[in-house]
């Protein structure tokens, strides 16, 4: 007997035996790459980092603008006083001192000058402070010499003393002492052997009191009005001798150099002593000064 195979159940058989031939089953209809076969996408995090290579290197930052100079290197502060201005400015050394002013007179610490400056003088610079000044116009009554300027109490103090008592001028503080050429003798950091020639010099209180010219009873002392000034200073104290004006020169030309807006006029030095012989040698007051110009940055 011949058995038939109904329409549909032939079709379903048909279709379990392709399956069968092809190794898969209903669910493996959908491709899927062999075991040995690169795939073709990417993980996230791998894109990221491929990205990132390939993104160019963003530009460094800009470098942050140099601090602005203090104004006294930026431009001359001293351009444009009158004649009988005088001004400070406190750059080095000791930048906390402070001067006690007692009317006409200064203290600090145990130093004390209690004789008038000469009017528009600025205030003494504290020992171990350094400061740009400028000093006014000032009449003076100086001698000058070449001996040793150690010795010049001897030469011109009192020659100076008797100008000043028979014009009945009152003394004044400082005493001025120039001394030439004083900076061409240092030797990288030895003191200089002494300078070629030193004048001393009492001020008058102001321009107008008597005549400029050779004195009446001593030509060795000569009065005149000597110009305004600006210089670099450094604050002393202890005895007047040439040494500690070096030492203290020697540290201003060292405060030069690190600040090249600012140069020497000269090769010149001087110093004021603002005390007399009744002051003990530990509490006398000094300055060393340099005469400066400004010339503001010398790369422009």
């Amino acid at each position: 007997m011949t058995h038939r195979i109904a329409p549909a159940a032939a079709a379903v058989t048909l279709m379990l035996s392709t399956l069968a031939g092809c190794g898969g089953s209903p669910a493996s209809s959908t491709p899927s790459s062999s075991a040995g076969a690169t795939d073709s996408t990417m993980s996230p995090v791998n894109a990221k980092t491929a990205a990132a290579q390939a993104a160019p290197t963003p530009p460094a930052p800009p470098a942050p603008p140099a601090p602005p100079l203090a104004p006294w290197l930026a431009a001359d502060p001293f351009a444009g006083l009158a004649p009988g201005d005088g001004k400070v400015i406190r750059v080095g050394g000791d930048m906390t001192a402070q001067v006690e002013r007692r009317g006409d007179a200064f203290a600090f610490g145990t130093a004390l000058i209690d004789t008038p400056l000469p009017v528009g003088y600025p205030a003494p610079t504290p020992p171990g402070a350094i400061e740009l000044k400028r000093y006014p116009v000032v009449r003076r009554a100086q001698v000058s010499g070449t001996v040793s300027p150690d010795m010049a109490s001897n030469l011109a103090f009192f020659p100076l003393f008797n100008h000043i008592k028979r014009r009945d001028i009152a003394m004044t503080s400082p005493v001025e002492m120039d001394y030439s050429n004083l900076r061409t003798r240092i030797d990288q950091e030895e003191r200089p052997i002494g300078p070629s020639a030193w004048n001393m010099a009492f001020l008058y209180r102001t321009t107008d009191q008597g005549p400029t010219g050779e004195d009446e009873r001593n030509s060795n002392v000569v009065v005149l009005d000597a110009e305004p000034v600006t210089v670099v200073s450094m604050g002393m104290q202890g005895g007047y001798a040439l040494a500690r004006t070096t030492d203290a020169v020697l540290q201003l030309e060292q405060w030069l150099a690190a600040n090249p807006q600012w140069e020497a006029v000269n090769e010149d030095a001087r110093a004021f002593f603002y005390n007399g012989p009744d002051r003990r040698n530990k509490d006398k007051w000094a300055e060393a000064q340099l005469a400066v110009r400004f010339v503001g940055d010398k790369k422009k």
